[in-house]
């Protein structure tokens, strides 16, 4: 089932957004029912995770909200990452790196596919040639990520890699 078109409604992600954005990384990393969950503190207190929405926006950033009944219900933005501080999916430091997020209940009902349909005309008509990202094994939203047309460029322990080609 997907949310009706008339009822999604997407918008850029400004700085008003950093909390929803971070909300939306911790959905991303509790993919995995199975695995001790994640909280906010964690995200502040690793490097890692905290590199993906410090300071948002930053120059070169660009990201998507989606709201249903005038309530944010998705996430996606892209950052631009360097190789001296690279994240999970980092391939390149002229390939922005996709993060995403949806509300649970929400997911497989065409949030997500909105949201990165989405992302890439705004990436692509920024100048961006390519996306990467990076997934878990596992994780189911990998089939999305491919129907979209995103292919594995790497995998290394317990991740995967995955890059589109926006031209």
């Amino acid at each position: 089932m997907t949310v009706p078109a008339d009822a999604l409604r997407l918008r850029a992600a400004t700085a008003a957004d950093h909390r929803f954005l971070a909300d939306m990384l911790l959905v991303a990393l509790n993919w995995n029912r199975d695995r001790a969950a994640f909280h906010l503190a964690d995200i502040d207190l690793e490097p890692m995770f905290a590199r993906y929405i410090e300071g948002w926006p930053r120059l070169g950033d660009q990201g998507a909200v989606a709201e249903s009944s005038g309530e944010p219900v998705g996430a996606v933005w892209v950052r631009l990452f360097g190789s001296a501080e690279p994240g999970f999916g980092f391939v390149f430091a002229d390939v922005p790196e996709l993060s995403i997020g949806v509300r649970d209940g929400l997911r497989g009902r065409g949030v997500g596919s909105a949201l990165m349909e989405r992302i890439h005309r705004d990436a692509g008509a920024a100048g961006a040639r390519r996306i990467s990202l990076s997934v878990e094994p596992g994780n189911r939203a990998m089939a999305l990520y491919e129907k979209l047309g995103y292919r594995v460029a790497v995998t290394r322990f317990d991740m995967v890699t995955m890059v589109k080609d926006l031209r």
